[in-house]
């Protein structure tokens, strides 16, 4: 019979939980693409580059490193 009573809400404080996790999770990814991009914008800038080429490059590489972060942190 105890399989059968209520859980008294601890599914949806985990539900909470972990959407605060994601939520986490998805600014962290920004933070990290717009510090990148905006490293590269600067350095373009200040460079005098026609193509924005390093803004390109910094904007990938912030892309793959925002996403191994959120691996490893779904993996724990």
């Amino acid at each position: 019979m105890a399989e059968n009573e209520p859980n008294n809400g601890d599914s949806s404080k985990d539900a909470v939980t972990n959407y605060a996790k994601f939520v986490g999770v998805a600014f962290q990814m920004l933070a990290i693409i717009g510090v990148f991009t905006y490293v590269g914008y600067k350095i373009d800038q200040s460079a005098g580059h026609a193509t924005k080429w390093v803004t390109a490059v910094l904007s990938v590489a912030g892309v793959f490193i925002s996403l191994f972060i959120v691996i490893r942190s779904i993996k724990n």
